[in-house]
């Protein structure tokens, strides 16, 4: 069993940055793939970027590749989802994810192959 809670949501201003964390706690979170999720109001939830279990592969969508990415520190237990260049269309609920099944990055993009989930961070970005 994995247990994760998010943290670092909040209100910002166009262009501007967040971090959110998940920290993990319970079995092997060393070996886990671990993901980035968001849902909008009125929208199905939507893949963000994972980072395979040792923190050396990641993967990103289109939407958000070259201004977020997604440090994982096993030493710490925790993932990490670096926001710059933020725009109100990334306002959404953020949930963070844990799977084990030794996929492919891409295969992550479906939220179906996580095991695990947080209770979501709630990031607004104003105009």
């Amino acid at each position: 069993q994995v247990q994760l809670v998010e943290s670092g949501g909040g209100l910002v201003q166009a262009g501007g940055s967040l971090r959110l964390s998940c920290a993990a706690s319970g079995r092997a979170f060393s070996k886990r793939t671990m993901g980035w999720f968001r849902q909008a109001p009125g929208k199905e939830r939507e893949f963000v970027a994972a980072v395979s279990w040792s923190g050396s592969s990641t993967y990103y969508a289109d939407s958000v590749k070259g201004r977020f990415t997604i440090p994982k520190d096993n030493a710490k237990n925790t993932v990490y989802l670096q926001m710059n260049s933020l725009n109100p269309s990334d306002t959404a609920v953020y949930y963070c994810a844990a799977g084990t099944r030794g996929l492919s990055l891409i295969q992550y993009t479906d939220y179906a192959m996580f095991d695990y989930w947080g209770q979501g961070t709630q990031v607004t970005v104003s105009s």
